[in-house]
Protein backbone atom coordinates (compact mmCIF):
# COMPACT_ATOMS: atom_id res chain seq x y z
CA UNK A 1 0.00 0.00 0.00
CA UNK A 2 1.55 3.28 -1.02
CA UNK A 3 2.15 6.66 0.89
CA UNK A 4 -0.85 8.70 1.19
CA UNK A 5 -1.20 11.72 -1.05
CA UNK A 6 0.83 14.67 0.35
CA UNK A 7 0.33 18.18 -0.21
CA UNK A 8 3.27 20.06 -1.59
CA UNK A 9 3.82 23.68 -2.91
CA UNK A 10 3.78 24.54 -6.63
CA UNK A 11 7.21 24.41 -8.59
CA UNK A 12 9.01 27.14 -7.75
CA UNK A 13 11.83 29.41 -9.90
CA UNK A 14 15.23 30.08 -9.00
CA UNK A 15 14.65 33.39 -8.33
CA UNK A 16 11.83 32.62 -6.23
CA UNK A 17 14.11 30.16 -4.34
CA UNK A 18 16.66 32.37 -3.90
CA UNK A 19 14.23 35.23 -2.35
CA UNK A 20 13.33 32.46 -0.31
CA UNK A 21 16.45 31.86 1.32
CA UNK A 22 17.28 35.39 1.82
CA UNK A 23 13.85 35.30 3.98
CA UNK A 24 15.31 32.50 6.00
CA UNK A 25 18.41 34.21 6.82
CA UNK A 26 17.43 37.38 7.44
CA UNK A 27 13.82 37.61 8.64
CA UNK A 28 13.51 39.30 11.86
CA UNK A 29 9.89 38.20 12.38
CA UNK A 30 9.34 34.86 13.63
CA UNK A 31 6.36 34.11 11.55
CA UNK A 32 7.54 35.25 8.75
CA UNK A 33 10.46 33.15 9.08
CA UNK A 34 8.57 30.11 9.86
CA UNK A 35 6.58 29.94 6.50
CA UNK A 36 9.46 30.62 4.47
CA UNK A 37 11.10 27.56 6.04
CA UNK A 38 7.68 25.35 5.38
CA UNK A 39 7.39 26.38 1.58
CA UNK A 40 11.28 26.15 0.75
CA UNK A 41 10.99 22.14 2.76
CA UNK A 42 7.98 21.86 0.11
CA UNK A 43 9.50 22.42 -2.71
CA UNK A 44 12.41 20.54 -1.73
CA UNK A 45 9.78 17.72 -1.70
CA UNK A 46 9.54 16.91 2.13
CA UNK A 47 6.77 15.57 2.95
CA UNK A 48 4.01 17.89 5.60
CA UNK A 49 4.87 15.34 8.77
CA UNK A 50 8.70 16.27 7.73
CA UNK A 51 8.01 19.57 8.10
CA UNK A 52 5.41 19.16 10.95
CA UNK A 53 8.34 17.45 12.90
CA UNK A 54 11.14 20.08 12.58
CA UNK A 55 9.24 22.66 13.35
CA UNK A 56 7.13 21.07 15.98
CA UNK A 57 3.79 22.41 14.48
CA UNK A 58 0.69 20.90 13.61
CA UNK A 59 0.16 19.21 10.15
CA UNK A 60 -2.80 21.74 9.39
CA UNK A 61 -0.55 24.72 9.57
CA UNK A 62 1.66 23.66 7.50
CA UNK A 63 -1.03 22.55 4.73
CA UNK A 64 -2.52 25.78 5.29
CA UNK A 65 0.63 27.68 4.56
CA UNK A 66 1.50 25.84 1.61
CA UNK A 67 -2.48 26.13 0.66
CA UNK A 68 -1.86 29.73 0.89
CA UNK A 69 1.56 29.85 -0.91
CA UNK A 70 0.00 28.09 -3.83
CA UNK A 71 -2.56 30.46 -4.23
CA UNK A 72 -1.21 34.17 -3.16
CA UNK A 73 2.32 33.52 -3.71
CA UNK A 74 4.57 35.34 -1.52
CA UNK A 75 2.27 37.09 0.31
CA UNK A 76 1.28 33.56 1.98
CA UNK A 77 4.74 34.67 4.40
CA UNK A 78 3.50 37.80 6.42
CA UNK A 79 1.78 37.21 9.05
CA UNK A 80 -1.58 37.77 9.60
CA UNK A 81 -2.71 39.37 13.20
CA UNK A 82 -6.22 39.05 13.83
CA UNK A 83 -8.44 38.79 17.07
CA UNK A 84 -8.59 40.62 19.76
CA UNK A 85 -11.38 42.38 21.62
CA UNK A 86 -13.51 44.43 19.22
CA UNK A 87 -13.33 48.18 19.75
CA UNK A 88 -15.15 49.76 22.46
CA UNK A 89 -14.25 53.46 21.32
CA UNK A 90 -15.66 54.99 18.09
CA UNK A 91 -13.62 56.75 15.03
CA UNK A 92 -15.68 59.73 16.13
CA UNK A 93 -14.92 59.95 19.93
CA UNK A 94 -11.53 59.30 19.00
CA UNK A 95 -11.26 62.70 17.06
CA UNK A 96 -13.20 64.06 19.73
CA UNK A 97 -10.97 62.76 22.30
CA UNK A 98 -7.87 64.32 20.52
CA UNK A 99 -9.75 67.31 19.69
CA UNK A 100 -10.39 68.25 23.64
CA UNK A 101 -6.93 67.22 24.12
CA UNK A 102 -5.54 70.27 21.85
CA UNK A 103 -7.86 72.39 23.78
CA UNK A 104 -6.92 74.62 26.71
CA UNK A 105 -8.40 73.29 29.83
CA UNK A 106 -9.79 76.94 31.26
CA UNK A 107 -11.40 77.58 28.22
CA UNK A 108 -13.77 74.11 29.23
CA UNK A 109 -14.45 75.93 32.18
CA UNK A 110 -11.77 73.75 34.24
CA UNK A 111 -9.77 75.61 36.98
CA UNK A 112 -6.08 74.71 35.02
CA UNK A 113 -4.25 75.36 32.18
CA UNK A 114 -2.69 71.87 30.96
CA UNK A 115 -4.27 68.38 31.42
CA UNK A 116 -2.52 65.47 32.51
CA UNK A 117 -4.12 61.89 31.15
CA UNK A 118 -5.95 61.47 34.13
CA UNK A 119 -7.17 64.44 34.30
CA UNK A 120 -8.32 64.45 30.13
CA UNK A 121 -9.74 60.51 31.17
CA UNK A 122 -12.01 61.88 34.12
CA UNK A 123 -13.25 64.87 32.05
CA UNK A 124 -14.24 62.49 28.96
CA UNK A 125 -15.96 60.21 30.77
CA UNK A 126 -17.77 63.47 32.94
CA UNK A 127 -18.84 64.68 29.68
CA UNK A 128 -20.41 61.71 28.37
CA UNK A 129 -17.36 61.45 25.31
CA UNK A 130 -16.57 57.94 26.30
CA UNK A 131 -18.97 55.66 29.23
CA UNK A 132 -14.70 54.37 30.80
CA UNK A 133 -11.28 55.14 30.13
CA UNK A 134 -7.78 54.34 31.18
CA UNK A 135 -5.18 56.58 31.17
CA UNK A 136 -3.04 54.20 28.65
CA UNK A 137 -6.02 53.83 26.83
CA UNK A 138 -6.13 57.85 26.37
CA UNK A 139 -2.32 58.11 25.45
CA UNK A 140 -2.87 55.26 22.66
CA UNK A 141 -5.38 57.15 21.41
CA UNK A 142 -3.56 60.49 21.47
CA UNK A 143 -0.47 58.54 19.60
CA UNK A 144 -2.13 57.26 17.16
CA UNK A 145 -4.26 60.71 16.38
CA UNK A 146 -0.30 62.03 15.94
CA UNK A 147 -0.92 64.15 19.58
CA UNK A 148 2.17 64.34 21.40
CA UNK A 149 3.37 66.10 24.62
CA UNK A 150 5.03 68.80 23.74
CA UNK A 151 6.87 71.87 25.34
CA UNK A 152 5.51 75.45 24.77
CA UNK A 153 7.51 77.77 23.05
CA UNK A 154 7.80 81.74 22.54
CA UNK A 155 7.50 83.48 19.05
CA UNK A 156 9.10 87.43 19.32
CA UNK A 157 7.30 88.81 15.90
CA UNK A 158 8.76 92.30 14.93
CA UNK A 159 7.25 95.39 15.64
CA UNK A 160 9.16 97.03 12.99
CA UNK A 161 6.73 99.33 10.77
CA UNK A 162 9.02 98.61 7.89
CA UNK A 163 9.34 94.66 8.29
CA UNK A 164 8.58 93.59 5.10
CA UNK A 165 10.79 96.70 3.04
CA UNK A 166 13.66 95.71 5.16
CA UNK A 167 13.61 91.93 5.21
CA UNK A 168 12.51 91.85 1.08
CA UNK A 169 16.17 94.53 1.21
CA UNK A 170 18.10 92.02 2.81
CA UNK A 171 16.73 89.03 1.33
CA UNK A 172 17.58 90.68 -2.41
CA UNK A 173 21.11 91.35 -1.07
CA UNK A 174 21.42 87.73 -0.16
CA UNK A 175 19.96 86.40 -3.46
CA UNK A 176 21.43 89.18 -5.54
CA UNK A 177 24.47 90.75 -4.29
CA UNK A 178 26.04 93.26 -6.69
CA UNK A 179 28.46 92.57 -8.69
CA UNK A 180 30.58 95.88 -7.95
CA UNK A 181 29.73 95.32 -4.54
CA UNK A 182 30.68 92.57 -1.47
CA UNK A 183 27.78 91.51 0.94
CA UNK A 184 28.83 91.05 4.62
CA UNK A 185 27.18 89.64 7.65
CA UNK A 186 28.41 91.76 10.67
CA UNK A 187 27.75 91.00 14.41
CA UNK A 188 28.81 91.10 18.10
CA UNK A 189 29.34 87.71 20.04
CA UNK A 190 29.43 87.31 23.63
CA UNK A 191 30.03 88.24 26.35
CA UNK A 192 33.08 85.77 26.39
CA UNK A 193 33.43 84.39 29.95
CA UNK A 194 35.78 82.89 31.90
CA UNK A 195 34.07 80.00 32.92
CA UNK A 196 32.86 76.05 32.47
CA UNK A 197 30.55 75.69 29.42
CA UNK A 198 28.52 72.06 29.82
CA UNK A 199 29.09 70.30 26.57
CA UNK A 200 28.71 67.04 24.85
CA UNK A 201 31.00 64.03 24.36
CA UNK A 202 31.10 60.57 24.06
CA UNK A 203 31.41 58.71 27.39
CA UNK A 204 30.75 55.57 28.97
CA UNK A 205 27.25 54.74 30.13
CA UNK A 206 26.94 56.48 33.82
CA UNK A 207 30.20 58.17 33.71
CA UNK A 208 29.78 61.96 32.68
CA UNK A 209 32.47 64.28 32.51
CA UNK A 210 32.83 66.82 34.88
CA UNK A 211 34.26 70.35 35.81
CA UNK A 212 34.18 72.19 38.61
CA UNK A 213 31.36 75.12 39.77
CA UNK A 214 32.00 78.44 39.99
CA UNK A 215 31.09 81.17 42.52
CA UNK A 216 33.10 83.86 41.36
CA UNK A 217 34.53 85.02 37.89
CA UNK A 218 36.85 87.91 38.38
CA UNK A 219 38.62 87.34 34.83
CA UNK A 220 36.38 89.61 33.12
CA UNK A 221 34.62 89.66 29.87
CA UNK A 222 35.93 90.03 25.77
CA UNK A 223 33.93 90.88 23.20
CA UNK A 224 33.95 89.67 19.88
CA UNK A 225 33.30 91.84 16.70
CA UNK A 226 32.94 89.45 13.55
CA UNK A 227 32.21 89.63 9.77
CA UNK A 228 30.86 87.45 7.52
CA UNK A 229 31.93 87.57 3.57
CA UNK A 230 29.21 85.20 1.94
CA UNK A 231 30.92 85.70 -1.34
CA UNK A 232 34.12 83.73 -0.01
CA UNK A 233 32.04 82.17 3.18
CA UNK A 234 35.48 83.34 5.36
CA UNK A 235 35.22 84.85 8.79
CA UNK A 236 37.01 87.99 9.83
CA UNK A 237 37.02 89.05 13.73
CA UNK A 238 38.42 90.82 16.52
CA UNK A 239 38.48 90.27 20.01
CA UNK A 240 38.01 93.55 22.29
CA UNK A 241 37.49 94.18 26.18
CA UNK A 242 34.53 96.58 24.99
CA UNK A 243 31.75 96.56 21.85
CA UNK A 244 31.24 100.17 21.94
CA UNK A 245 30.84 102.58 19.11
CA UNK A 246 34.77 103.23 19.06
CA UNK A 247 35.89 99.39 18.86
CA UNK A 248 33.18 99.02 16.11
CA UNK A 249 34.52 101.38 13.60
CA UNK A 250 37.51 100.44 14.31
CA UNK A 251 36.66 96.61 13.12
CA UNK A 252 34.92 98.46 10.14
CA UNK A 253 38.31 100.21 9.24
CA UNK A 254 39.60 96.32 9.16
CA UNK A 255 36.67 95.14 6.70
CA UNK A 256 37.41 98.28 4.52
CA UNK A 257 41.10 97.72 4.19
CA UNK A 258 40.43 93.86 3.30
CA UNK A 259 38.54 94.53 0.24
CA UNK A 260 39.87 98.41 -1.08
CA UNK A 261 38.11 99.27 -4.20
CA UNK A 262 34.70 97.28 -3.40
CA UNK A 263 31.21 99.03 -2.28
CA UNK A 264 31.08 97.09 1.08
CA UNK A 265 27.02 96.23 1.92
CA UNK A 266 27.03 95.44 5.84
CA UNK A 267 24.18 93.56 7.29
CA UNK A 268 23.92 94.92 10.53
CA UNK A 269 20.89 94.36 13.58
CA UNK A 270 20.33 97.65 15.60
CA UNK A 271 22.49 98.01 18.47
CA UNK A 272 23.12 101.27 19.34
CA UNK A 273 26.94 101.39 18.71
CA UNK A 274 26.07 100.49 14.43
CA UNK A 275 24.10 103.61 14.47
CA UNK A 276 26.36 106.23 16.36
CA UNK A 277 26.80 109.78 13.96
CA UNK A 278 30.64 109.15 13.67
CA UNK A 279 30.03 105.46 12.24
CA UNK A 280 27.15 106.49 9.91
CA UNK A 281 29.24 109.62 8.89
CA UNK A 282 33.10 107.39 8.12
CA UNK A 283 30.48 104.77 6.28
CA UNK A 284 29.13 107.57 4.07
CA UNK A 285 32.72 108.65 3.47
CA UNK A 286 34.23 105.28 2.81
CA UNK A 287 31.72 103.82 0.22
CA UNK A 288 30.09 101.30 3.02
CA UNK A 289 26.75 100.79 3.22
CA UNK A 290 24.81 99.88 6.30
CA UNK A 291 21.79 97.63 5.82
CA UNK A 292 20.16 97.91 8.98
CA UNK A 293 18.17 94.39 10.17
CA UNK A 294 14.42 94.88 11.37
CA UNK A 295 13.92 95.03 14.92
CA UNK A 296 13.58 91.61 16.47
CA UNK A 297 15.12 90.39 13.65
CA UNK A 298 18.49 89.39 14.23
CA UNK A 299 17.38 85.35 12.50
CA UNK A 300 17.63 87.35 9.65
CA UNK A 301 21.75 87.97 9.87
CA UNK A 302 23.18 84.69 8.12
CA UNK A 303 25.87 85.34 10.87
CA UNK A 304 24.10 83.92 13.68
CA UNK A 305 24.00 80.12 12.36
CA UNK A 306 27.75 80.39 12.04
CA UNK A 307 28.20 81.80 16.01
CA UNK A 308 25.77 78.29 17.10
CA UNK A 309 28.80 76.53 15.24
CA UNK A 310 31.12 78.69 16.98
CA UNK A 311 29.93 77.99 20.59
CA UNK A 312 29.37 74.68 19.86
CA UNK A 313 32.39 73.44 18.60
CA UNK A 314 34.57 75.83 20.38
CA UNK A 315 33.80 76.79 23.26
CA UNK A 316 31.23 74.52 24.86
CA UNK A 317 32.43 71.66 27.32
CA UNK A 318 35.75 73.68 27.72
CA UNK A 319 37.00 75.66 30.57
CA UNK A 320 39.71 77.89 29.86
CA UNK A 321 41.43 79.47 32.60
CA UNK A 322 42.64 82.81 30.62
CA UNK A 323 41.61 85.06 28.11
CA UNK A 324 44.48 83.55 26.11
CA UNK A 325 44.01 80.44 26.27
CA UNK A 326 40.70 80.99 25.57
CA UNK A 327 40.90 83.37 22.28
CA UNK A 328 43.77 80.57 20.95
CA UNK A 329 41.22 77.93 21.03
CA UNK A 330 38.98 80.30 19.42
CA UNK A 331 41.79 81.48 17.02
CA UNK A 332 41.89 77.26 16.43
CA UNK A 333 38.58 76.57 14.70
CA UNK A 334 38.12 79.89 12.77
CA UNK A 335 41.75 78.98 10.97
CA UNK A 336 40.08 75.61 10.85
CA UNK A 337 36.59 76.96 9.50
CA UNK A 338 37.75 79.07 6.67
CA UNK A 339 40.08 76.77 5.31
CA UNK A 340 37.07 74.74 4.36
CA UNK A 341 34.81 78.03 3.72
CA UNK A 342 31.99 77.48 0.48
CA UNK A 343 30.30 80.41 -0.93
CA UNK A 344 27.10 81.16 1.07
CA UNK A 345 24.34 81.30 -1.26
CA UNK A 346 20.07 80.10 -0.83
CA UNK A 347 19.44 81.44 2.76
CA UNK A 348 16.32 79.91 3.88
CA UNK A 349 15.22 78.95 0.81
CA UNK A 350 12.12 76.46 1.84
CA UNK A 351 11.43 79.23 4.84
CA UNK A 352 7.51 80.39 4.95
CA UNK A 353 9.21 83.91 4.40
CA UNK A 354 10.00 82.83 0.88
CA UNK A 355 6.39 82.49 0.37
CA UNK A 356 4.92 85.44 2.00
CA UNK A 357 2.89 87.36 -0.38
CA UNK A 358 3.98 90.81 0.40
CA UNK A 359 7.81 89.40 0.24
CA UNK A 360 8.08 91.15 -3.10
CA UNK A 361 7.98 94.70 -2.12
CA UNK A 362 9.61 97.89 -3.85
CA UNK A 363 11.95 98.69 -1.60
CA UNK A 364 12.34 102.49 -2.32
Amino acid sequence: MGRPPEVFVRPVSMAEGRRLQRIGRTAKDPVKLRRAIVVLMSAQDQPVPDIDHLLDCSQEYVRGVIHDSNHIGFRALDPKWSGGRPRTISDAARRRICLIARCCPRDLELPFSTWSLSKLAEHLVATGVVASISRESVRRILREGGIGWQATKTWKTSSDPDFMPKMAAVLDLYDNPPPEGRVVCVDEFGPLNLQPRPGRTWRPEGAPARQRATFHRYGGVRHMLAALDLATGKMVYRIRQRKRWREFLAFLKVLRERWPGQKLYLILDNFSPHKHPHVRRWAADNDVELVFLPTYASWLNWIECEFTALRYFALNGTDHQSHTEQGTAIADYMRWRNARALPKRHFAPDSVIRTWTDYKVNVA
